[in-house]
């Protein structure tokens, strides 16, 4: 049947209304992502809680859904923009194709959509509520922002531990990709995983070698009742933050956020390594930056900055050991040019020993 994505904005884009979903009519927040493939990992990351995606590349869909690839065990996204879809998937490991995916998980897919034109709106106006529906036009009041905390959606409800090894890491779950999880394990670590309003008691309970503050969905500034816990912590252990646990580490330390025009989303973004002096190709998502002009009385240094609009994509802190990263180490989807990130998060938690390192 004919589909249609109302943008905020007034401007409506007609296309087909897959049968994927009993879900008629979605709102959410309309984002894009530049990448060619990924899009299974896209899918399944906690960060795109609620958002509807377009993708950019016209072709989605021709190389299936594996069972290996899920970043987390259920899709999040609201809602599925694409030009075209393929209906096979050509990959010996694929056991669904992208339209029979998103109907097991009751998905709105809406295809022969001007992504070309769509993707120009967001770029040149922002990010903006989007409602897809075969209306013809919006439903009055449609356009709301979401208040809820969108992380509390995400994060695990209970304590849970894998792998083994003599470094014990405690990643504090605020939407947590899989990859990230392993890519810790595949450095002989035990990781505990945590939810993200854990205690700074509960946490000393685990005695952690290291803390990761992971990635997740939402504005950090929602996460403000837990600053006063997290800079306890990171002034107690190594600790890594990724994505929205780098933007955590800025609050927590005295500096602000803000919003971007259209975020960061894709598999090819370039950040040079002020330290390395190196660029690298990085996997990235997120909408919210910490805002460098806040941070210049604090203790963190700049180290990470996005070579396209020269944002803050990461740093150190000065007498603490404490590492984060705005973009994705972990890749999935993406190089893996900046996995060193976790080699060197390690390293400082080795250095520190199994006691606690204070300011």
């Amino acid at each position: 049947m004919k589909g249609y994505v109302h943008l905020a904005n007034g401007e409506s884009f007609e296309g087909t209304l897959e049968d994927t979903s009993t879900k008629k009519e979605i709102t959410g927040e309309i984002v894009f992502f530049t990448g060619m493939t990924g899009y299974q990992e896209v899918l399944t990351d906690p960060s795109y809680k609620n958002q509807i995606i377009v993708f950019t590349y016209p072709l989605i869909g021709n190389y299936g859904i594996n069972e290996q690839d899920y970043e987390s065990k259920k899709p999040h996204v609201a809602g599925v923009v694409v030009y075209e879809c393929w209906d096979q998937g050509f990959h010996y490991e694929a056991t669904y194709t992208l339209k029979q995916y998103l109907k097991k998980w009751n998905i709105p897919l809406i295809t022969h959509v001007d992504t070309r034109a769509v993707v120009k709106r967001i770029r040149n106006e922002g990010t903006m509520q989007a409602f897809v529906s075969a209306q013809t036009s919006a439903l009055p009041g449609v356009f709301k922002e979401q208040e809820s905390l969108i992380v509390k959606e995400v994060s695990t409800p209970s304590v849970q531990t894998y792998g083994s090894g003599d470094k014990h890491i405690v990643l504090i779950d605020f939407g947590y990709k899989k990859s990230i999880l392993q890519e810790l394990v595949e450095r002989q670590c035990r990781v505990t995983v945590v939810p993200y309003h854990i205690s700074l008691e509960q946490l000393t309970e685990l005695k952690p070698d290291g803390i990761v503050l992971s990635n997740g969905p939402g504005d950090p500034v929602q996460l403000n009742f837990q600053l006063p816990t997290l800079k306890k912590v990171i002034e107690s252990y190594p600790t890594l933050g990724i994505c929205l646990g780098h933007q955590l580490i800025g609050l927590a330390c005295g500096g602000k956020t803000k919003k971007l025009m259209f975020g960061h989303r894709g598999a090819n973004q370039p950040v040079i390594d002020l330290v390395k002096k190196k660029v690298y190709m990085t996997s990235q998502n997120h909408s919210y930056v910490v805002d460098e002009e806040s941070i210049k009385n604090t203790k963190l240094k700049v180290r990470f900055k996005n070579v396209n609009d020269g944002s803050v994509e990461g740093f150190m802190h000065q007498t603490l050991p404490v590492l984060s990263v705005q973009y994705h180490p972990e890749a999935h989807p993406g190089p893996s040019d900046s996995s060193y990130i976790f080699d060197e998060f390690l390293t400082l938690v080795k250095q520190a020993g199994r006691e606690k390192v204070y300011a």
